[in-house]
């Protein structure tokens, strides 16, 4: 299936789905742990936004105060035009919340727990419309301690849709699961787009991201690094491809000096483990960046080529890879 865009999404204009303006958590401790750092974001009513960054980064502090689980030290946070601590049961009745972690009774079955979840909402779909979008009816009377992980991520979803409501907070919804069960919650996601609704998402995975985000904020350290549509932020490189590439030893300096001066080369970081180069024409990079080791003796034990991602993105604001970071 295709990535939907903002306009299969309904992206609608007005006042922003959520206003944050400096948004600060500092957790008391010698010295104090500062979670969030000043974060300031909207999104868009009808939109997909995406906040990405590794474990740490302030990813989950930010969404749980904004689902008022948590206070935050210092600036402000608009939900759906209402605040936390004045407008808090009006708020309630109009989102629904997936946690990271979702812990459930083993001996409820799966319709009495999205009943249950139903129960809190004046108004909402029915809990069989609720496991029919999440593909579950077949589970219905089954508990849930004999779900696999794929299915509590799905009924962890249910319980977040059954009251139908119009901001979705997914964090994490993907994690640890198996690419079938990951892209299974991605058909998922798209649906609530389709229909209109704005859907809050953390992840560390930029694919899920560049699948399904209309735009995405970059966290590292408590702070947005970048913000923008997951096009947007590949552009902002100024390269459209990247080639990886190892030797049978770390290549020298004066190595990577030269090859960063081949034609069409934007940049190039090299490891212990290989290279990483940032590209604009592979054809006219590539039998060049051969010819060059060849020419110093180095032998080519790996070479890959794809197009630029959200990544790349983090690993040129941070200097670091994100799947070293999780």
């Amino acid at each position: 299936m295709p990535a939907a865009t903002s306009s299969d999404r309904l992206v609608r204009t007005g006042s922003p789905a959520i206003k944050c303006e400096g948004l600060i958590k500092t957790y008391p401790g010698k010295p104090p742990v500062e979670a969030v750092r000043g974060i300031s974001f909207e999104v868009k009513q009808g939109e997909c936004y995406g906040v990405l960054g590794p474990n740490g980064a302030g990813k989950t502090t930010t969404i749980e105060i904004l689902e008022g689980l948590l206070d935050a030290t210092a600036g402000t946070a608009e939900v759906l035009g209402m605040h936390w601590g004045r407008d808090d049961a009006a708020i309630q009745q109009r989102i629904g919340v997936s946690l990271q972690e979702t812990r459930l009774s083993d001996r409820l079955t799966v319709g009495e727990i999205v009943t249950l979840f139903r129960s809190f909402y004046a108004k909402g779909i029915s809990p069989d419309e609720a496991l029919r979008r999440t593909s579950l009816t077949e589970k219905k009377n089954a508990w849930f301690k004999t779900l696999s992980g794929g299915q509590k991520q799905r009924l962890a979803v249910a319980t977040a849709l059954v009251g139908d409501p119009d901001l979705i907070f997914l964090d994490e919804p993907t994690t640890g699961l198996d690419p079938g069960s990951r892209r299974e919650l991605w058909d998922i996601v798209k649906s609530f787009g389709e229909a209109g609704k704005t859907v809050l998402l953390t992840t560390h995975y930029m694919e899920e991201a560049e699948q399904l985000c209309d735009r995405v904020a970059i966290f590292d350290a408590g702070r947005i690094i970048c913000e923008g549509s997951p096009k947007e932020l590949v552009r902002s490189l100024g390269s459209e491809h990247v080639v990886e590439f190892s030797t049978d030893r770390p290549l020298e300096q004066n190595a990577i000096d030269a090859l960063n001066n081949i034609q069409s080369v934007d940049q190039i970081a090299c490891d212990q483990t290989g290279c990483r180069m940032s590209i604009g024409q592979p054809h006219v990079v590539l039998p060049e960046l051969i010819l060059q080791l060849t020419a110093a003796q180095y032998d080519l034990t790996e070479l890959a080529t794809r197009s630029a991602s959200l990544e790349d993105v983090f690993v040129a604001k941070t200097g670091r890879h994100l799947e070293d970071e999780v």
